[in-house]
């Protein structure tokens, strides 16, 4: 199980529109794009980035921040007592549709900074580079340059000492927990049942069913049920998909059952669910748009 992975499933841009501006002086930029994720990247200089609630958060050279809502927020530079210098900024944002990148965002604070890095770093510039070119392919490069530096970003922060990720991310390493959790993430259609992911941990089943809602913050079965509905409304909004389908790939051996433990969890019945989707995008199998 690749954890971070997960959380990426379905986060994908689609006809992104970058930003890039260069800043000089004294300046201030208040951004409401109202996305429900945007990344914010400093190629070269020193900005202040203050969310709708908490303190100024300082973005030297390479940093970056995601901000994990729609609120508004604003954009400056250092402020009293340094000297003003060219700020170079490149920004993206998400509109996301996908149940999957709603999870995402879901398990983020509202805003995060990450300090440069090497991973980050090239990239980066790549970015600025094609932003400021007019080449062949360009758009489908920089759809994929921006899903780049969300995953090396997120990366970067899930492995700061003062990150604060999901219960479930951190209950990955612990020695009882963590292969049940790799399993039921592996293979979300297998018949998983608490005495057989107890088995998997090398514990009583009452010992791990304890662990478990302990660490993770809910029992093994909510836990493993969410992750398949999340799952399954991904699966939903492919072409062809069907209901029927869709169940045996999360763990149903009938339609019937898989809707009720959809609709139970979602408020929606799966029909109703890609019908919805058809609906608000009838013309793009794509889980998620990028504007900015």
């Amino acid at each position: 199980m690749d954890a971070l992975g997960d959380l990426l499933r379905g986060v994908r841009a689609d006809g992104a529109l970058f930003g890039r501006t260069v800043l000089t002086g004294p300046w201030e930029e208040s951004r409401s794009e109202g996305a429900a994720l945007t990344l914010v990247s400093v190629v070269r200089g020193t900005a202040r980035i203050t969310a709708a609630s908490g303190e100024p958060r300082t973005l030297g050279e390479g940093a970056a921040a995601v901000v994990c809502t729609p609120a508004p927020f604003t954009l400056s530079a250092p402020g009293a007592g340094v000297a003003p210098e060219e700020c170079e900024l490149v920004t993206g944002a998400y509109q996301l549709d996908s149940a999957v990148g709603r999870r995402l965002v879901s398990m983020l604070p509202p805003l995060l900074v990450v300090p440069s890095g090497d991973d980050c770093t090239p990239i980066l510039e790549l970015i600025a580079a094609e932003v400021a070119a007019d080449r062949p392919g360009r758009q489908f490069v920089m759809d994929r340059m921006l899903d780049w530096l969300l995953a090396c970003t997120l990366r970067e922060w899930f492995d700061l000492p003062d990150a604060c990720p999901p219960a479930w991310y951190s209950a990955l390493g612990d020695e009882v927990i963590g292969p049940a959790l790799h399993a039921m993430h592996d293979e979300p259609s297998r018949p998983w049942t608490v005495a057989s992911l107890a088995a998997r941990a090398q514990v009583s089943r009452a010992a791990f069913a304890r662990n478990f809602a302990e660490q993770v913050g809910r029992p093994p079965m909510a836990y493993l049920t969410e992750w398949r509905m999340t799952l399954a409304a991904e699966l939903l909004a492919e072409p062809g998909a069907t209901v029927a389908s869709v169940a045996g790939k999360v763990g149903y051996a009938d339609g019937f059952g898989f809707s009720d433990a959809f609709k139970r969890i979602r408020g929606i019945a799966p029909s109703g669910y890609r019908a919805s989707l058809t609906a608000r995008r009838p013309d793009s199998g794509s889980p998620l748009r990028a504007v900015g």
